[in-house]
């Protein structure tokens, strides 16, 4: 199983990007897909997350501004990021809770990185 995660880029304070994550490989079912992102010198922390039951959570500082969204068929979620301020650079990750086969358990699974730089 592999995530590949893409769209991170350099955008300006008030701008927009959207970001990617597409999951391949032996996968029998999906649980959580989330993104997460981690500063310089800081530790990792929760974005949001899009639960396949179809509701989402949001950490607090992006409520309002970022958009969590998946497509179950494509095994993808997306992040539109409006409003972008300088506090959201960082290397943003995606991660998904992955059944392989219906013998195993489900598994965390990370993508690789994709890095947002805002300027103010």
């Amino acid at each position: 199983v592999q995530l590949q995660a893409s769209g991170g880029g350099l955008a300006q304070a008030g701008g927009s990007l959207r970001l990617s994550c597409r999951a391949s490989g032996v996968i029998f079912r999906i649980n959580d897909m989330g993104w997460y992102r981690q500063a310089p010198g800081k530790q990792r922390d929760l974005v949001a997350i899009a639960r396949s039951g179809g509701s989402s959570i949001y950490a607090d500082s992006v409520q309002g501004r970022f958009t969590i969204s998946r497509d179950n068929a494509k095994k993808t979620v997306y992040l539109q990021m409006n409003s972008l301020k300088a506090e959201d650079t960082a290397v943003y990750y995606c991660k998904a809770d992955i059944q392989k086969t219906i013998s195993y358990g489900f598994d965390d699974y990370w993508g690789q990185g994709t890095e947002v730089t805002v300027s103010s």
